[in-house]
């Protein structure tokens, strides 16, 4: 939605294309005001939110209060409505070919639907206590998920990427947590490290060899 001033101001021909896209891409969350800082009355008004209109007070007296080193563009900075909803708002200072201040572009966007949405993130993230074990003793598929994701997060690493010590360091995990005396664990355990068979069979023969034969004879 979009209001603006009869007689088809030239300012609001020119921004009006821009004003619209933000308008659409952040609507029905934000409003778009484009002002006349000569007249300080509002020239256009997109997604109107604070119930002005064209031909209000623009009141843009409140940019000299902001950083004068940030030329042209202010904010992020806080504004609130009288229903209480907190807006991050943007104003940039629009200028002709000679450099006059023709108009200024404010963006107001509501934090509304933000805040409610940390709000329920924040409730996912409360703290984990400890799985009851006892519930995956018998999964042991499970235990192979858990043993190689926690691995995966430790080391920072998709799984794709694991080098081949750190492949030994997931085998011996889970050697230790004897999901190989499973029947059938082999073919799991390759698919979740997304290595071979073979390539498994390689890293639980180098881990069940002892070091002193690994390493080789000792140099006389």
């Amino acid at each position: 939605m979009v209001t603006a001033k009869e007689g088809g101001d030239p300012r609001v021909r020119m921004w009006a294309p821009a004003c619209q896209a933000v308008a659409l891409l952040l609507g029905p969350y934000a409003e778009v005001v484009l002002h006349d800082p000569d007249t300080d009355r509002i020239l256009a008004i997109w997604n109107p939110m604070s119930g002005r209109g064209p031909g209000d007070p623009s009141l843009l007296g409140e940019l000299d209060t902001l950083d004068p080193s940030a030329r042209d563009v202010f904010g992020p900075y806080e504004k609130l409505l009288g229903d209480g909803r907190r807006l991050s708002s943007v104003s940039a200072v629009l200028r002709d070919t000679a450099g006059k201040a023709s108009a200024v572009l404010c963006v107001n966007l509501d934090r509304t639907p933000l805040e409610q949405a940390a709000t329920l993130l924040s409730a996912f993230g409360a703290p984990v206590v400890s799985r009851p074990e006892p519930l995956f003793e018998q999964d042991w598929s499970e235990r192979v998920q858990h043993i190689v994701g926690a691995y995966v997060r430790e080391c920072g690493r998709p799984v794709e990427r694991l080098t081949r010590a750190d492949r030994l360091a997931v085998v011996a995990r889970l050697e230790k947590a004897e999901i190989f005396a499973v029947r059938r664990a082999a073919p799991v355990v390759a698919r979740t490290l997304r290595v071979s068979r073979s390539t498994l069979y390689g890293l639980l023969a180098e881990l069940r060899t002892p070091s002193a034969e690994r390493e080789g004879p000792a140099q006389a």
